[in-house]
């Protein structure tokens, strides 16, 4: 299995696109939809779906052009069911004074392990950055796309709506460090790290 990182979107979002034999997953394609396309087109790649770690504006933007385009159902866990189709809670009219909207998703995630097309992993929920927030898990492949739960030595911010520091920290402590520590950490924002670099060197969540 291969991925493949996309910064796209007015924050320079981190979109993936998880990808073996012909299929693909795309993760949180914020925009600039072209550049998503343009690379499963020169791969000659099939996407199954749009997995969307939270409901963020910076996540979504290229949601809808994907979708349509390739008849392809969208995913989000059920606490943020309605961020989608709304500006105020996703955050785009606070932060950009714009309108990013989609329809509304097409499937709603709850934590369980689950396959599409080729692709087997697990969800857990997450929240503290959003409350609908989840990490996707490849444990065979020891990694994960975490979103903005934990990043490269910091983690997500907690002072948006929805937001909760003592929620993140649980979802962290309890739900991430407990994992095998040669997980691979692929978040929304910036290079990928390991639960073992965090668990030694995050400043925010020590272990």
């Amino acid at each position: 299995m291969k991925i493949e990182i996309m910064s796209l979107g007015p924050l320079g979002t981190n979109c993936y696109i998880v990808y073996q034999d012909n299929q693909a997953l795309v993760f949180d394609p914020g925009g600039e939809s072209e550049k998503v396309k343009t690379f499963l087109s020169a791969n000659q790649l099939d996407p199954k779906a749009i997995l969307l770690t939270h409901g963020h504006f910076d996540h979504i933007g290229a949601v809808d052009t994907l979708r349509k385009f390739y008849e392809i159902d969208v995913y989000i866990h059920q606490a943020e069911a309605d961020w989608l189709e709304d500006a105020q809670k996703n955050g785009s009219l606070m932060f950009i004074g714009e309108t990013i909207q989609t329809q509304k998703p097409d499937q709603l995630l709850t934590p369980e392990k689950m396959t599409l097309g080729n692709f087997q992993f697990e969800i857990i929920h997450t929240p503290g950055h959003s409350p609908g927030s989840v990490t996707f898990l490849f444990h065979e492949q020891l990694m994960m796309i975490s979103g903005d739960v934990l990043f490269y030595q910091g983690i997500g911010r907690t002072d948006l709506p929805g937001g909760n520091f003592e929620e993140l920290k649980q979802s962290i402590k309890q739900k991430i460090y407990t994992l095998d520590k040669d997980f691979d950490i692929y978040p929304g924002h910036g290079p990928k790290t390991s639960i073992a670099n965090e668990k030694k060197a995050n400043p925010f969540i020590p272990c």
